[in-house]
């Protein structure tokens, strides 16, 4: 369990693909301080094993299916990415609850510079859009972010000055993905009421051409 608060930026040092997945070797320095290996690490949002660890850096290994569902399919050798260990019960919670389960890949569509902030929208399958409220919370390549508006497609969140620069987000550019987490609250609350018919479940979805390539199996 995360809290969305951004620890350090690493960098992807080296990635090695194979059929079964990929495992990445990213160069840190902040989060190795008591970093061993068995212990679960968020990569820009997403969930991951460390698997071994060095001076510099640790590696850690993504199986196909995270490949397909998250930005790690998508990224290169010297990609920054966003690191945070996973929280400690006893430590203050800055954010808000993060599980490092990505729930699918967002794409940002504007940028704009308003007074100190950065605003930025973000273009996100109807499946994430559902739990977006404003004023809400939304994990963003691991990062907890407020919502500030909502339209039928997409998200606004503004990105404050520290924010830009102790993370991705001060690179990210429009047409860049993003990995995306919606609210745990919400997502147990709609489960729940689904269940004693409170609220219809969702429905089930249509397997065409878009579905199957947005989920790398084409």
């Amino acid at each position: 369990m995360f809290s969305g608060i951004v620890e350090e930026m690493g960098a992807v040092q080296a990635i090695d693909k194979g059929l079964a997945g990929a495992k990445f070797s990213i160069l840190a320095s902040v989060i190795l301080g008591d970093l061993q290996v068995g212990n679960s690490i968020s990569v820009s949002g997403t969930c991951l094993t460390v698997t071994h660890i060095e001076d510099h850096s640790f590696s850690v290994d993504a199986s196909t299916e995270t490949l397909n569902c998250t930005i790690l399919g998508k990224i290169a050798m010297g990609t920054p990415v966003n690191l945070e260990r996973a929280m400690k019960l006893n430590a203050r919670m800055g954010g808000h609850l993060v599980t490092g389960h990505v729930d699918g890949i967002g794409t940002l569509r504007a940028r704009e510079q308003d007074g100190n902030a950065t605003h930025l929208t973000v273009e996100a399958p109807e499946g994430i859009m559902r739990y977006c409220v404003t004023k809400g919370s939304i994990t963003m390549d691991g990062i907890s972010l407020t919502i500030n508006a909502v339209t039928d497609r997409s998200f606004v969140v503004a990105i404050i000055p520290h924010t830009a620069k102790v993370t991705t987000m001060g690179l990210k550019q429009v047409g860049d993905y993003v990995n995306l987490e919606s609210d745990l609250i919400g997502k147990y609350v709609e489960r729940l009421l689904q269940a004693n018919g409170t609220l219809p479940s969702p429905p089930a979805p249509i397997i065409d051409k878009d579905y199957l390539q947005k989920r790398g199996l084409l």
